[in-house]
Parts: structure tokens; sequence; C-alpha cells
């Protein structure tokens, strides 16, 4: 073999690797579209969920209209935020949707927590059928947050480790934002009962 055959070879074989190694960042890139998906379609069940709620509702906090008016103007915030997210996934969109979730999950506790002192509307029965919903949506989303997080934890250390990362910084391969809630705190929390 001659040195320009070795070199030809050389330089085929680089630029596999390179392809390799950029069509694997692709596919994880869409990975995390998919994963995102999954959390958009869960939001969304969510988002059509709460006017239901809320109407439901109004008939019975007649004297709580202020916060059953700021639960719809946050869900319409939280909705906007999620099509952001959706039409350009960034880290910070993410951001914005994060804090657009973390709004509308305060102002549905409060709403809920103001709704345990009207017996009536605690046993109405499309109320309860509605949080029921709410409750199983809540679950899936939480399952859905985790898929995302999973694989944009896999993501960006694909992306970051070397050689990959000379392939991902040349063609514009941003760091994914992982979810990140607030609300994930207050579970957390320690719950203290007394009597």
């Amino acid at each position: 073999m001659t040195a320009s055959v070795v070199v030809l070879l050389l330089a085929v074989a680089l630029v596999v690797w390179g392809v390799v190694i950029y069509n694997g960042l692709v596919g994880l890139r869409n990975q995390i579209r998919n994963a995102f998906s999954q959390i958009d379609v869960q939001l969304q069940r969510r988002y059509d969920l709460i006017p239901n709620l809320v109407e439901t509702a109004k008939g019975y906090m007649k004297h709580e209209r202020e916060t059953l008016e700021a639960v719809i103007v946050a869900r319409n915030q939280a909705v906007q935020a999620a099509k952001q997210a959706k039409d350009a996934l960034s880290p910070e969109t993410m951001r914005a949707l994060q804090g657009a979730e973390n709004t509308l999950g305060g102002l549905m506790s409060r709403f809920f927590a103001l709704s345990e002192s009207y017996p009536d509307l605690k046993a109405n029965q499309s109320m309860a059928q509605l949080q029921e919903e709410l409750a199983s949506t809540e679950n899936r989303i939480a399952f859905s947050r985790q898929a995302y997080n999973d694989t944009v934890m896999f993501y960006n250390i694909k992306r970051e480790v070397f050689p990959n990362s000379l392939i991902a910084s040349s063609f514009g391969f941003r760091a994914a934002e992982t979810w990140q809630s607030e609300d994930g705190a207050a579970i957390k929390k320690n719950v203290q009962v007394s009597f």
C-alpha cells in the first residue's frame, strides 16, 4: 500500500466516524422531541380538563371568582408556553413552559384547597369524576416527564463526551433542558400529621 492509499483510507474512516456520530446525535435529538410529545399529549389532556373543572365549580364557588379566573388565565398561558416549546424545543422555551406549569400548579392547588370548603361541590359527581381524571393525568405527566428527562440526560452525555463533542459543537447540537418543576420539591417534603 502506498502512502496516498493509507491517507485516503484514514480520511474515509474519519468521515464515516463523523457521520456515525452526527447521525447518532440526530437520532437522540429526535428521541427528545418524541419524549416531549408524550408530555405534550398529557398536558393537553390536563388543559382540556381544567375549564370543565372551573365550570363545574362556578356554581358553588361564587365568591371565589378571582381564583377561578386566575386558573383559566394561568391555563391559557401554559397552553401558549407548551405550543412554543413544541414548535421550538429549546432550553428557553422549556424554562418558560416550566414556569407557566409551576404557576398553573400553584393556582390549581389553591383552587382545590378552596373547593374543600364547599361541601356541596365536594359531593358533586361531575367534580369528583373530573378530579379523578385530573389525578390520573397528573400521574401520566409525571411518567412522561421522567422518560423525557432520561432521554435528555442520555443525549447530553453523548453530546458532551469526547470525541462526540467535536461533532456536536461543529454542527450546533445544543444542550437539552431537563424538566425541573417546583411541585416535585413539594412532593418530597415530609408530611406532618397532627391530631
